[in-house]
């Protein structure tokens, strides 16, 4: 009988088959085959999406508007974006051709650096963060350049670490704050220094704000669009997953100059057509509430985080371990160097022994080594009952 057996290591893409799987996702799977077990290891909000959103998609759906949208989303949607971004961030963008809603902020990672990476083009990422950079810079082509961030700098993005990692192969950099995993923040005066490097070099910015609601500074959020000189070079991502408690509706956008949507769009309408219409429904509704109401629901959500943000800061801490405070997202990023153990064996070691998920710090970037990441999106009782199990944890070393 002939052999028919397929040799896969020789058809599949190197590029991709070569990525290793996301270091979040491990231990997400393993909640589900244990019992007892308290999670902080996915970054979705534990709120429900308000009933007022799923109604106008419910409505919308018994009105029969169950087709296709434009692919760049209903107009009406992106208008109501930029108003919003008006309003929140003092940037602006016609809706007509610089505003596109796609399926989540990670597609717009996807699209930005397939419109920009030629092969062997370098995009400069801060380390640690998100996890789905890296990977998405290779499956573009690209080679994805970490740049060290430390605690002792707030973990925030420096001018001078910036220059040193830039070379003639620089095409794009991904400004990932507020930050996940660390919480990091940048203030306008280090926005307004990182700038200067951007324009010197002119380097293009993928600027990833999908927390920007959930910042605990009294200034806020700032926009690197909003700087003088940057419009024209920054790719904004954003959605409504994490502010607006909107995970599985999967509702992003971006916003850029129309010569980088154009070619966005073009990706986006071979490749996914458009975002769902009642998710799109749904996050106008969301806009045109907040519009209303101060973005009460919003407001609401973030005192709620920010409450369980200074618990979690200061258990770490009466644990005896190092813990920056984290100024945005909903993530706190202890230090364990203490214990002896590297970040993946602490996760591992608490999931067996206390039944409590982290994320080690080494699946956002060699930086994380260390470092646990810990979610806060989860009601106060079941924090106390994890940050209690992991003092005893800490403890017993």
């Amino acid at each position: 009988m002939e052999d028919h057996a397929v040799n896969y290591e020789n058809i599949l893409c190197r590029r991709v088959a070569d990525v290793p799987p996301s270091g979040i996702r491990k231990f997400f799977d393993v909640v589900s085959e244990m019992d007892g077990v308290i999670s902080l290891g996915v970054g979705e909000p534990d709120f429900n999406t308000p009933w007022t959103y799923t109604d106008a998609a419910i409505y919308s759906l018994r009105r029969g508007h169950t087709h296709y949208t434009s692919n760049w989303g209903l107009i009406e949607l992106r208008r109501a974006i930029n108003r919003y971004l008006i309003g929140r961030f003092e940037t602006e963008y016609d809706p007509t051709d610089e505003i596109l809603v796609t399926v989540g902020a990670s597609e717009g990672i996807d699209l930005a650096l397939r419109a920009l990476v030629e092969p062997g083009d370098e995009v400069i990422v801060p380390d640690p963060s998100y996890v789905s950079y890296m990977p998405n810079i290779r499956f573009a082509g690209g080679v994805c350049v970490a740049v060290p961030t430390v605690a002792e700098e707030g973990f925030r993005l420096t001018p001078e670490r910036l220059r040193a990692a830039i070379t003639p192969k620089t095409k794009a950099l991904i400004l990932p704050y507020p930050n996940n995993p660390t919480g990091a923040v940048l203030d306008r005066p280090l926005l307004e220094r990182l700038r200067d490097v951007f324009v010197e070099n002119d380097l293009i910015v993928i600027s990833d704000e999908i927390y920007s609601e959930l910042t605990y500074t009294e200034e806020g959020h700032t926009s690197i669009a909003s700087l003088p000189g940057m419009h024209e070079r920054t790719i904004v991502l954003n959605g409504f997953s994490k502010a607006f408690a909107m995970t599985g509706w999967r509702m992003g956008y971006l916003c850029a100059p129309a010569a980088f949507t154009d070619v966005m769009c073009k990706i986006h309408q071979y490749t996914i057509l458009c975002a769902p219409r009642q998710g799109q429904v749904a996050a106008e509704e969301a806009l045109r509430q907040g519009r209303e109401d101060g973005y009460a629901d919003v407001v609401s959500m973030r005192e709620s985080y920010n409450q369980r943000r200074r618990l979690m800061v200061e258990s770490f801490r009466d644990m005896g371990l190092s813990c920056f405070e984290p100024l945005g997202a909903f993530y706190v990023f202890p230090g364990i160097q203490k214990t002896g153990l590297s970040s993946e064996d602490f996760c591992q070691r608490l999931l067996r022994e206390k039944k409590v998920v982290t994320v080690p710090g080494t699946a956002f970037g060699a930086s994380g080594e260390g470092y646990i990441r810990c979610s806060y999106a989860t009601g106060i009782a079941k924090l106390t009952e994890a940050l209690d199990r992991m003092a005893d944890f800490v403890a017993s070393l």
